[in-house]
């Protein structure tokens, strides 16, 4: 029996989801998305599960797109459904009607950044790296924008949209993306556990609603676009550059 992508564990009243395809950094591949969501449906659907906890094996927490499976893929026939797949993912987290807390200690990359601010709360390790790298590889955070800007500051988001560069957990924090840096990430994430354990579901549920209300009206007001936009960027001569660059690990050609 071949090993999961996502593992998926109930205790204690909580589901926890681990990202568990450490040989490609828990990039979003397929297989892995496929199985995050059918994590989150089950967990969704269980009536003793209060709330999700999002964890992750090694050293990344998610380094975004699998670029090695997009790389082998026609652009133009791949993009828009990986673009689509995306908001899939992005959306059901904000929508799902239970807390989902995000446990990071390790690093946070590109379309795994869209995923952390989709979470409800997000307990960062001292450790933990934060970077939005796309325009590295001649792209721009299109789909995962729908849930950064909204919890972002916009200086700041100007900022590490533009640069690219890497960022520590106490800045995520400052900044918006982060709830809490802790030295024991799954010490807090426990309290937290106890602390959403007090309160009723359909007050959790409700709650939840209040607060992510505007974050999904900007599905529904951009998704389209920014997917239209997002795949029309795939099999650009810059992209082609970047995307092979990042793979043989080197300079793309405007950097150099």
């Amino acid at each position: 029996m071949t090993d999961p992508y996502v593992r998926y564990e109930v205790r204690d009243g909580f589901a926890t989801l681990t990202l568990d395809s450490p040989h490609n950094r828990n990039a979003l591949s397929s297989r892995l998305v496929g199985e995050l969501l059918r994590g989150l449906d089950g967990a969704a659907a269980d009536p003793d599960v209060r709330g999700i906890v999002l964890a992750h094996t090694g050293n990344t927490f998610c380094a975004g797109a699998d670029l090695s499976e997009a790389a082998d893929a026609d652009p133009a026939v791949a993009a828009d459904d990986r673009t689509r797949v995306m908001i899939g993912v992005l959306r059901r987290l904000v929508e799902i009607p239970k807390p989902v807390i995000a446990r990071v200690d390790g690093n946070v990359r590109a379309g795994g950044m869209g995923i952390v601010a989709a979470c409800d709360l997000v307990v960062a390790g001292p450790a933990s790296s934060f970077a939005l790298t796309e325009v590295r590889i001649g792209l721009a955070p299109f789909m995962i924008s729908l849930t950064l800007l909204p919890r972002l500051d916009p200086r700041a988001a100007s900022r590490y949209y533009l640069t690219g560069e890497k960022f520590d957990a106490a800045t995520a924090t400052a900044i918006g993306l982060v709830t809490v840096t802790a030295d024991d990430p799954a010490a807090e994430v426990a309290r937290l556990c106890g602390e959403l354990r007090k309160g009723a579901p359909q007050g959790l549920a409700e709650a939840k609603r209040l607060v992510n209300a505007d974050l999904l009206a900007g599905f529904d007001a951009s998704a389209e676009e920014l997917a239209r936009r997002s795949a029309s960027f795939f099999g650009t001569p810059e992209v082609l550059e970047g995307m092979t660059a990042f793979l043989e690990r080197r300079p793309p050609a405007w950097a150099e």
